[in-house]
């Protein structure tokens, strides 16, 4: 069931992911496009060297949803699920003893935004919608295999438009774990009942929405000629009863 091709891919692409993206937010001085473009253009370029060994997940509501999709087993979620939240903390700790020394606002590896604490269920309700948009571009593309070689930019797009969106109203994490990594090592959201309520609540709910929406408009042909026959069969009971 372990698969190290799988685990060495989740983990370096997840750690790029973090490092980069959480190091742009660190450096950047407010250029919320730079951090947008960041977390979105390393994602594609993931995605597409590394799509073929892994599926390139980098996000573990990411693997939830293929997991409930049938994509990946659950079994192999474990997994999946190690090697990303062990390339985001590496990540962390790499930025932070990078960054730290050189007298850097370590308080922006803190997940947070003006809503996290203001009004956390509308933050939960926005961490959800905007994963529904990003499991929502993979299941489209990557899985249903209709992406070609372009899946990987649609995917690296809709996480930057998110970031765009979000970041001001949450952080904009989207992604477990890049939310426990930096809680780790930015005390005390390790501890705060927020950082599960919203970075893993709401990203998971987003992702089951956006499989049960996959599956809803990827009916297949057999199951669109069943409804419609039970439609006919329908009307021709009215028909005869009238």
């Amino acid at each position: 069931m372990f698969n190290s091709k799988v685990f060495v891919a989740e983990f370096i692409g997840t750690f790029a992911l973090v490092f980069v993206g959480i190091g742009a937010t660190i450096v950047a001085n407010g250029d919320l496009v730079g951090v947008a473009l960041a977390y979105g253009l390393t994602l594609a370029v993931f995605v597409y060297a590394y799509g073929h060994i892994s599926g390139a997940h980098l996000n573990p509501a990411v693997t939830f949803g293929l997991a409930l999709n049938g994509t990946v087993k659950w079994m192999q979620a474990i997994f999946y699920w190690l090697a990303q939240f062990a390339g985001a903390i590496l990540a962390v700790f790499f930025l932070k003893t990078l960054i730290e020394p050189l007298g850097a606002d370590m308080s922006k590896l803190l997940t947070s935004g003006i809503l996290t604490e203001s009004q956390p269920i509308m933050a939960m309700v926005l961490e959800a919608i905007l994963t529904f948009f990003l499991v929502n571009t993979i299941l489209f593309t990557m899985v249903e295999g209709k992406g070609g070689v372009f899946a990987s930019w649609a995917i690296g797009a809709t996480l930057t438009f998110a970031t765009l969106f979000g970041f001001l109203f949450t952080g904009d994490a989207i992604n477990p774990a890049r939310t426990l990594a930096a809680a780790i090592f930015a005390a005390p959201s390790l501890t705060s009942v927020y950082t599960y309520v919203v970075y893993f609540f709401g990203p998971l709910l987003g992702s089951t929405l956006a499989v049960i929406v996959f599956n809803f408009l990827n009916g297949t042909a057999e199951d669109i000629e069943e409804e419609e026959d039970e439609e006919n069969d329908a009307e021709e009971v009215v028909l005869a009863v009238e």
